[in-house]
């Protein structure tokens, strides 16, 4: 259960709409559901200001369908993560307000929010082939209520791509950069800006690449200051954090959203 509801329902006990009985019920499961094979966290969004999202692989649909039947009632948006088309169709038979975002791997159960942040979100991808990684984190962004911006296939092998839109990086409040093979595109848009690079290395490459640890071992030692790396192929990590970070900018002006 969200912040918003917990209010609402407090304020429906003050005013006598709501029996104390009745309101007990339905915190009844609080802080968390045990399902047996799953524990869901219903205090994540009072927390972390976002729910617990589903990690879809190596969950049969079946788990993942449940999962979702249990957390409606308290969420207005539901993310799961690294889905198929199998999980998609079963989470269709609980509810058709589902969206399946294939490059992403993600299902949208609920509405997308408004855009409930002042700064920009700017995802960069060094090649096409790291789209996928790069849909992940800004579906994940999107769906914590940020404004977020793409530019693509911009890598350094190329360079001219990404210089030729430097408005664009100039213009993010917090840019999430996204490369595989030798993994240097962070430390170049670093150089550039004034702003949090989240590095992300992909699994993308030829062999000695080892399915993306030689670009994580390049962010990792990078010389530009500003810049955090996470884990290989983590796109929802970044764009999570992302979406943690250009929070910050609406504390400081004081239009933070309400909780």
């Amino acid at each position: 259960m969200d912040s918003h509801r917990i209010k609402k329902l407090l304020e429906d006990v003050q005013a006598g709409n709501v029996e104390v009985a009745e309101a007990l019920e339905k915190l009844r499961s609080f802080p968390y559901d045990d399902l047996g094979f799953a524990k869901i966290d219903t205090h994540r969004s009072i927390r972390r200001g976002f729910p617990e999202v589903i990690f879809c692989e190596r969950k049969t649909p079946a788990q993942v369908q449940e999962i979702v039947r249990k957390m409606i009632p308290h969420n207005a948006v539901i993310l799961g993560m690294r889905a198929n088309d199998a999980v998609y169709r079963a989470v269709r038979k609980v509810t058709r307000q589902v969206a399946y975002h294939k490059e992403a791997r993600a299902i949208v159960v609920g509405t997308k929010p408004k855009i409930e942040h002042e700064g920009t979100i700017l995802i960069v991808s060094a090649g096409t082939a790291d789209i996928p990684v790069s849909e992940e984190a800004a579906v994940t962004a999107e769906v914590m209520g940020n404004k977020v911006e793409r530019l693509y296939d911009a890598g350094v092998a190329g360079v001219h791509r990404l210089l030729n839109n430097r408005d664009k990086l100039y213009a993010a409040n917090v840019l999430v950069v996204i490369a595989g093979m030798e993994g240097a595109l962070p430390s170049v848009v670093g150089g550039l800006v004034d702003k949090p690079v989240i590095a992300v290395p992909t699994s993308v490459g030829y062999g000695v690449s080892f399915q993306g640890v030689s670009a994580l071992l390049t962010m990792l030692s990078s010389c530009v200051p500003g810049i955090g790396v996470v884990n290989i192929d983590n796109g929802f990590g970044a764009g999570y954090l992302a979406s943690l970070i250009n929070r910050l900018g609406d504390k400081k002006q004081g239009t933070s959203a309400p909780s």
